[in-house]
């Protein structure tokens, strides 16, 4: 399904597209040395998500190799690329392979920093739609957005009656299933999964953590952003023009599809064209930079899958 929503909706924005134009703008017009800074800035993401991911570990009293970390990382997003998601289940697995790591609880460190990032997400949204109010108005109008619209859903009675019985029918599957063997299992794994999570605030150098986190976020900006410099057509797009988009692209990644094709092309178009960019340069910026750091996703993963076993050779 994420597949196949993911090709509709790229279909859809690049239906009219003329891909003769990207292939020219790939081949001689591109700045090879800028995008392969934003690609140094790719994986420097990664390397710092796989230092700190060894940070919530260690308060469960584990200490993988900082390597492992790293590596199951690069798998993680490379197996996301087939189906979203599972690549956090993936990289557990990777860590009770290769160090014994029960995967329930290193499950929740990544609960735990999903938590985490979700946060960044809505902080870095949040300031971008206050600085750039108006931007995102035209960006909401453009799209058939209703704010208003999605308002009056949250603040109408029917939204918390429905609410409300869907959190009775919970409590009440709760207390009818808890009884049963299966259930106990469950309840077991959910406990595991909250010792993982629990370990955020038992991290032992928080300072460190949190720059950690903002390096990452960092590093995901300026992959983005610097791959302006790569184009003529998009290199005078100011810093917030990128906050902007960024914002916007991180949103829209939310949709499952592999590595947020399709949703991100459309809202980087879309914000593209409100900032004055002609709508086929904009494809062209979303199709090559997306391919570009798709690619790189792929080769990181095939590396993290061929050295691990030489790395953890007894």
């Amino acid at each position: 399904f994420p597949l196949i929503l993911g090709t509709f909706i790229l279909f859809w924005v690049y239906r009219d597209f003329d891909f003769s134009r990207a292939a020219d703008v790939f081949l001689h017009q591109m700045s090879w040395w800028w995008m392969f800074f934003t690609l140094i800035f790719g994986i420097l993401s990664h390397v710092f998500r796989g230092i700190r991911w060894k940070q919530t570990l260690e308060p469960m009293g584990y200490v993988p190799k900082t390597n492992n970390c790293i590596n199951a990382i690069f798998i993680s997003y490379a197996a996301n690329l087939v189906l979203p998601r599972v690549g956090e289940v993936s990289r557990c697995g990777i860590l009770t392979k290769y160090n014994g790591i029960p995967f329930a609880k290193s499950l929740g460190t990544v609960v735990a920093e999903r938590m985490v990032d979700t946060f960044m997400v809505v902080f870095i949204t949040g300031i971008t739609i206050v600085l750039q109010l108006g931007v995102f108005r035209r960006f909401f109008l453009r799209t058939g957005t209703n704010i208003d619209a999605i308002g009056d859903v949250f603040s109408s009675m029917t939204f918390w009656i429905v609410l409300m019985c869907i959190v009775g029918i919970g409590l009440l599957l709760y207390y009818l299933l808890r009884s049963l063997t299966f259930f106990q299992k469950v309840k077991g794994l959910a406990l595991n999964v909250w010792e993982g999570v629990r370990t955020l605030k038992h991290v032992r150098n928080m300072p460190l953590f949190i720059l950690y986190t903002l390096l990452i976020w960092l590093c995901y900006f300026l992959q983005f952003y610097l791959a302006f410099f790569s184009f003529g057509f998009t290199s005078n797009l100011s810093f917030l023009a990128g906050m902007v988009m960024f914002a916007a692209g991180s949103i829209a990644v939310v949709v499952p599809t592999p590595n947020g094709a399709g949703p991100w092309h459309f809202a980087i178009i879309t914000m593209m064209c409100i900032y004055g960019v002609d709508v086929m340069n904009a494809g062209i910026f979303a199709l090559l930079v997306h391919s570009i750091q798709t690619l790189l996703v792929v080769i990181l993963g095939v590396y993290g899958l061929a050295i691990l076993p030489f790395t953890n050779k007894k």
